[in-house]
């Protein structure tokens, strides 16, 4: 019996406890988290409640209750300390992305690894979602010849895009910003598509729709926080904390204890994340790379357009095609209320273009994707495609934003290999 403990109690941990919980082989032995009515809400809806800890205490954790893996689902800025502090215990890790939001942490987690032997597993569910999963074949296999060049547009609509400017994420400090916290998916999905490495990015992008300069769009109405606000009400943009019974145990109820507020107004001043992101990415094979981030979509999906040496790939996955006003002041969780759809598209040369067939999956947690990855990363299930990311992989997905980032900053192009420092390589 593997015995695993998680350190941060949002709502990101519950996929993970309730992985955890399913396994024969596995063992939720420990909580740890800034926050004891989190730890509580959690524990209420275990059959079994564990220990809790202070997240400052989480070396004391790991020693007193035995635990051979942690995983790391707190702000994304802790996540550096909690994992070399697992690592030196002798523990495993399993962590959210992205693995850290700086250079600097990034090459004492890769030094951490080297020096105990440890793993590093980064929790990129999109890897596991079995559209991604057949274009990796496909390009394996040589469907479209060598690969030249790429475009990837992702879009997340105004549900979904704005909860990142209401919560911590919206302070860079904090998140990395979304070229690091979300992006950070993407560009490891590309790694992976390619078996490629990155080596030069330039970014361009600001803060146009959210934030106190958006209100020239029309839409910002006056509140701090929208729970208890007569300004809210009707608000498409306020979240509605108290109506879902699990965020208001979470974060509502839990307000005592450390002052978070989890429904600030996504037009506030001082938010310092961007929502509209363009990135070129060179890699080391050569190929190109254009994206673009957009975080105030009328719908939400992405396009990926991978130009080849025998033809074209072209996906298109529609996660929502609008915004649903009676679901507007939600979280997105599990499968969209509106309707979606995928599309797979070989364009080979002189011949018609042909669709690729696509097994059935579900809409829920990423297109199945979560269940599917909390299998292989808690050892439940075998990994042929070689999905499981390792703090290497992390490392990589990490840099493109970094250097992107840095990119904003200084208005040139950044290359990937100077971020760790001198002799320090991912």
């Amino acid at each position: 019996m593997r015995r695993f403990a998680v350190v941060g109690a949002g709502s990101r941990a519950e996929m993970f406890i309730r992985a955890i919980t399913a396994e024969p082989h596995a063992e939720l032995v420990a909580l740890a988290d800034v926050n004891q009515s989190r730890m509580d809400a959690h524990n209420g809806w275990l059959d079994s409640p564990v220990p809790t800890y202070q997240a400052a205490d989480l070396a004391a954790m790991l020693a007193k209750e035995r635990v051979d893996e942690l995983i790391v689902t707190s702000v994304d800025s802790t996540h550096a300390g909690h994992i070399v502090t697992a690592l030196e215990a002798g523990c495993d890790v399993i962590t959210e992305k992205p693995m850290t939001v700086d250079a600097e942490s990034c090459a004492k987690i890769l030094d951490a690894v080297k020096r105990t032997g440890q793993k590093v597993q980064v929790a990129f569910n999109y890897r596991f979602n079995p559209v991604h999963e057949m274009v990796r074949t496909l390009l394996a296999r040589g469907e479209i010849g060598e690969i030249g060049s790429v475009h990837f547009e992702w879009l997340l609509d105004v549900r979904h895009g704005a909860d990142y400017f209401r919560r911590w994420h919206r302070d860079k400090a904090n998140s990395g910003g979304l070229l690091v916290h979300k992006s950070g998916h993407h560009f490891d999905l590309v790694n992976w598509w390619l078996g490629a490495t990155p080596q030069e990015v330039y970014a361009q992008g600001r803060l146009f729709f959210y934030g106190e300069d958006g209100r020239r769009h029309g839409y910002a109405r006056e509140y701090e926080r929208s729970t208890g606000s007569p300004g809210a009400a009707g608000d498409p943009f306020a979240l509605d904390l108290a109506g879902n019974d699990k965020l208001k145990a979470l974060y509502l109820d839990a307000e005592g204890d450390d002052g978070y507020l989890r429904d600030r107004n996504v037009f506030d001043p001082g938010i310092t994340i961007e929502d509209d992101l363009a990135v070129l990415v060179r890699y080391d094979t050569g190929a190109t790379m254009t994206y673009h981030l957009t975080a105030y979509a009328p719908w939400e999906g992405y396009r990926l357009m991978v130009n080849g040496s025998k033809g074209r790939l072209e996906l298109e996955v529609v996660e929502s095609d609008h915004v649903s006003p009676a679901a507007a002041g939600e979280v997105k969780q599990g499968a969209s209320p509106e309707a979606g759809s995928v599309t797979l598209t070989i364009r080979p040369f002189w011949a018609p273009p042909y669709a690729v067939e696509l097994q059935p999956h579900s809409r829920e947690g990423h297109g199945g994707a979560d269940a599917r990855m909390t299998g292989v990363l808690l050892g439940g299930r075998t990994d042929p495609m070689h999905r499981s990311a390792t703090a290497r992989d992390g490392a990589l997905a990490l840099l493109t934003g970094l250097a992107a980032n840095r990119s904003l900053q200084q208005s040139a192009p950044v290359k990937v290999a100077g971020l760790l420092g001198e002799g320090v390589t991912a």
